[in-house]
């Protein structure tokens, strides 16, 4: 029986790995390994890298992988380049559940920059106290501006971030629009750093944003492949369900 890869990480992923787990479609679900502990789900689970788009390729094959779902986080752009490569190779039809892209509505300030050097260009001269919704890989650069205050919201824990001008705090979202509004001003927030990774999970400080009228700095997301793709778990079925006999159900 064949199966099919989800390349997961997203809250669309673990969505999609309850519907496949209902349908009982033969999956398996991956992550990069990034997060300490990350959340379990209902088909069986990989961590950790495959070796660049020859390692993929190889692991297509060596578990008879029909179909592969990248669910990927939007910004994951190496991941989602060597699943487009390794599939072409493999033969294997490939799928991205990619949620949209959040757009600017009335009363947001929003500055748009391409990516991590962008934003830090973007930060203002003077000091200012800044939330950092970016992850911990990118923090280097910002941390290089010392007359910034810095505050970052992490799954894990951060021993490595040493920050004599900030505060790391532990949080797994979602989150809410009232608690990043309180968060906002409890540290005294004056603008916010932010990835477009588009949904509703992290949504909520942008929504804190407009509500304090806080400037967002805001990188936009990193040009992948063309491949196809589609917004919602039920598009994924669909696309799956054209090809039943191929997974054996």
């Amino acid at each position: 029986m064949r199966r099919v890869l989800v390349l997961g990480g997203t809250t669309e992923a673990s969505q999609l790995a309850r519907a496949l787990a209902d349908a009982h479609i033969d999956a398996i679900f991956s992550y990069a390994g990034r997060v300490a502990a990350p959340l379990a789900q209902p088909i069986p689970t990989r961590v950790g890298g495959f070796g660049g788009a020859e390692g993929l390729q190889a692991w297509l094959a060596a578990e008879h992988i029909s179909h592969v779902v990248d669910a990927t986080h939007p910004f994951a752009a190496q991941m989602s380049r060597n699943a487009v490569a390794a599939c072409a190779a493999a033969g294997v039809p490939l799928l991205a559940l990619e949620r949209p892209a959040w757009l600017a509505q009335a009363g947001d300030d929003w500055r748009h920059v391409a990516d991590i050097e962008g934003a830090v260009a973007a930060l203002p001269a003077q000091a200012a106290r800044v939330f950092l919704a970016i992850g911990r890989q990118h923090v280097a650069p910002f941390l290089a501006c010392v007359q910034h205050w810095f505050l970052l919201r992490l799954v894990d824990p951060a021993p490595e971030l040493h920050l004599d001008h900030g505060e790391v705090l532990r949080a797994r979202g979602p989150f809410t629009a009232e608690s990043d509004t309180r968060l906002m001003q409890t540290h005294g927030i004056t603008h916010i750093v932010a990835k477009n990774a588009g949904g509703a999970g992290a949504e909520a400080k942008l929504l804190a944003a407009r509500a304090l009228g806080l400037p967002v700095i805001l990188i936009d997301r990193p040009v992948v492949p063309a491949r196809a793709t589609v917004g919602s778990v039920a598009e994924v079925l669909a696309w799956l369900g054209a090809h039943r006999a191929d997974l054996g159900v």
